[in-house]
């Protein structure tokens, strides 16, 4: 009895190391762990690179859109300057004055 209790304890013990994983198992979960890691890696590099670019589109975008005002603005202004006529000065408005007395002097 003793001796197939013995056979028996030994044969369970050899199933258990047995049923354990084996070296190519421990490797590929291995790899199956550094793969998700690096897709997650990857992922968020790319998540970055479309945000960076996004914000780029954005600044470019608004410089675009306060240039063309600028440009609107000053077309504006150069217009408004065209149509007022300037006014004039004192000094100008005497000297007109002058000259106003000068041809009925003369």
């Amino acid at each position: 009895m003793k001796k197939l209790l013995s056979v028996l304890f030994i044969a369970f013990g050899i199933s258990l190391v047995a049923c354990g994983p084996s070296a190519e198992e421990k490797a590929a979960a291995e790899k199956a762990a550094q793969d998700s890691v690096a897709a997650v890696v990857q992922k968020a590099v790319e998540d970055s690179m479309m945000a960076v670019q996004a914000i780029e589109k954005a600044m470019q975008d608004s410089i675009a859109a306060a240039n063309a005002r600028m440009a609107a603005d000053s077309a504006a202004m150069a217009e408004k300057k065209k149509a007022a006529p300037k006014k004039k000065t004192n000094e100008q408005k005497m000297e007109e004055d002058k000259k106003v007395l000068q041809k009925q002097k003369g």
